[in-house]
């Protein structure tokens, strides 16, 4: 179906753990109308009553505009199939059926609703207008708080049986199984931000390395991801031997999926790249000691260009694919 008039929108709704920013596009994906709020604490249905509500405000603003889809990018696990959203940063999203409330509310029955979880959207945001544009083959490796890889192969998303693909958490990097890879995963355990956190922390433990740390000025229970890194700029030991185990990691994560998929980009973004992000280079040295060798000298590796607006920029994406 092609709706691409000169009159059509669409919404993008990107909807984080803490707030939600919506964004009204042409099917230029220039950005016409942008409103956003706060979750304050908010669970279960008021986090669904508030999306609602933010698509109500955009369509308000539209009275030009022929409004054709609705994206929506959610903090986690979209499953096509029910419309069912798993959200762990909300309390009461374990299955919540987004999809049904908000083409309940819908008065035009022909307005297309499109959920997908967030690594998903950041690639759609990165091949639409960022780092990536353009390219049909692309993946985003996003390092957070945890890890989730968008798969975009042949101009279309990977979501998998039930929308989990991309989990790359727990990526199996190792074969000393630990008991953190249980919640956490191999991957997210080393490399994540809060993965890095939890290492420094464990190593700070250990008293013999105490006093050869500058980390040892912060209550260990209170290191983030963001101390570690100053204290490896500085040249801190310990800091150097975490960061340095996450590189290796993120170099053979990314050597995997070049061998697996064979893109022609990596986006890197997250709030690790971030300060990690002038580790590129290094990551990608790493990359070509594990990756199949021909593909590995076609693809680049780049930081995000859109950085917190990837997820808008791929719901709108996203709704727009939908009525193409």
């Amino acid at each position: 179906m092609n709706l691409l008039r000169n009159n059509m929108a669409v919404i993008g709704i990107d909807l984080g753990g803490t707030k939600i920013n919506g964004a009204v596009f042409d099917n230029e994906g220039n950005l016409l109308h942008q409103t956003a709020h706060l979750l304050e604490n908010r669970k279960g249905a008021e986090v669904g009553r508030l999306v609602i509500h933010t698509i109500r405000e955009l369509l308000q603003t539209t009275a030009a505009c022929n409004v054709q889809a609705i994206g929506i990018c959610v903090p986690g696990i979209s499953d096509t199939k029910t419309g069912r959203v798993w959200a762990p940063n909300i309390p009461g999203w374990e299955s919540y059926p987004l999809q049904e409330e908000v083409e309940n509310v819908l008065t035009d029955p022909s307005v297309w609703v499109e959920i997908a979880g967030d690594r998903s959207c950041y690639i759609l945001g990165e091949t639409w207008k960022g780092a990536a544009k353009g390219a049909q083959d692309a993946l985003f490796i996003a390092v957070g708080t945890g890890i989730g890889i968008g798969i975009l192969a042949n101009g279309r998303i990977l979501e998998g049986h039930a929308g989990i693909s991309g989990a790359a958490g727990w990526l199996a990097l190792d074969t000393l199984y630990e008991e953190d890879y249980v919640q956490y995963g191999c991957f997210e355990s080393h490399a994540s931000g809060n993965g890095i956190a939890r290492c420094a922390q464990r190593l700070l433990k250990d008293d013999s390395l105490l006093d050869k740390s500058i980390l040892r000025e912060y209550p260990v229970e209170k290191i983030t991801a963001h101390e570690v890194f100053d204290a490896w700029a500085k040249s801190d030991p310990l800091a150097v031997r975490v960061i340095e185990r996450a590189i290796q990691l993120w170099g053979m994560a990314a050597a995997n999926m070049v061998s697996l998929f064979n893109p022609e980009m990596i986006v890197w973004g997250g709030g690790v790249f971030g300060p990690a992000a002038q580790l590129l280079d290094r990551i990608y040295e790493e990359a070509c000691r594990w990756a199949q060798p021909i593909a590995i000298k076609q693809v680049r590796f780049e930081v995000s260009q859109l950085s917190g607006d990837a997820g808008l920029y791929g719901a709108g994406r996203l709704a727009l694919m939908s009525v193409e």
